[in-house]
């Protein structure tokens, strides 16, 4: 969803809706499919799967209300382009994941850490909140600016970058909060201090166990939003248990050239065209 966003307001901004001749506008999923194709090409997987998010409401907005509530709703141009999107995926033979009162990532979270048992996982994104995910056999692939610029993260390149493990990155969350899921975390504690006192005090446990240790005015803003920081924590943390399967026979990367070509002239994808 993050990919197909983004390829959204890269054309949106001047105008650039590519509406073809049913009046449907295409250039979110034009612009995701030239992210996920020039991707495989880069990575070279054997098996893909897509994953999506199912409603703006998951089990997070049980837990706080607030989440993710400071967004707008999609632009009028976008809307049709979320099932066709979906309907582009197939077209690839490629399995579209998605589970009602989850996010994507959790759906992502949880293919990655059961198929990691069998093959290597890349996990293609433009969300640094995926890199808690890193694992011995699963690298975050962050998508840069553009088309075709990746930045690969592994155990040992996230440590050299944070100073801290993949894992830590939950409570790196927790601590600062994040103003795009609308979750406040600790009020006056940045990434540079946060970073600080992981690194010293390893989780939130060990950093409540020693608050003595800390400024007094870093006790008084950790003290003054305990509950707040175990909430965070529990909003940041993504889920690796959701009820899904996608087992790797079903996503093997192979797609009939000819329903993809008559997708793309049906829907009149000329930037796919060019690619395919």
């Amino acid at each position: 969803m993050a990919l197909l966003f983004r390829a959204f307001y890269a054309t949106a901004v001047t105008g650039q809706f590519m509406i073809n001749s049913k009046g449907v506008p295409t250039n979110a999923v034009q612009g995701f499919l030239k992210h996920m194709l020039m991707a495989i090409d880069h990575i070279s997987p054997s098996h893909v799967a897509v994953c999506w998010d199912m409603g703006s409401k998951t089990f997070r907005n049980d837990l706080f209300p607030e989440y993710k509530a400071n967004r707008s709703e999609a632009p009028v141009e976008m809307r049709p382009q979320f099932e066709l999107a979906k309907e582009a995926v197939e077209a690839f033979s490629i399995p579209n994941i998605g589970v009602i009162g989850y996010e994507a990532d959790d759906c992502m979270g949880t293919i990655a850490k059961t198929a990691m048992n069998e093959s290597h996982v890349s996990i293609l994104t433009g969300d640094q909140d995926m890199l808690q995910l890193i694992d011995d056999r699963i690298s975050v692939v962050l998508l840069k600016k553009g088309y075709g610029n990746y930045e690969v993260h592994n155990g040992e390149s996230f440590f050299e970058w944070k100073g801290i493990t993949p894992k830590q990155m939950i409570d790196l969350k927790a601590l600062m909060g994040d103003t795009a899921d609308n979750y406040p975390g600790v009020k006056g504690i940045g990434e540079k201090t946060a970073l600080k006192l992981l690194i010293q005090y390893e989780n939130i446990e060990g950093i409540l166990n020693n608050l003595a240790s800390l400024t007094k005015t870093q006790q008084t803003k950790i003290q003054d939003a305990v509950d707040m920081l175990h909430l965070s924590r529990q909003l940041a943390e993504i889920k690796c248990d959701v009820p899904i399967s996608c087992p790797l026979e079903t996503s093997v990367y192979r797609y009939d050239q000819e329903k993809v070509r008559k997708l793309a002239e049906d829907h009149e994808f000329k930037t796919i065209q060019r690619i395919i």
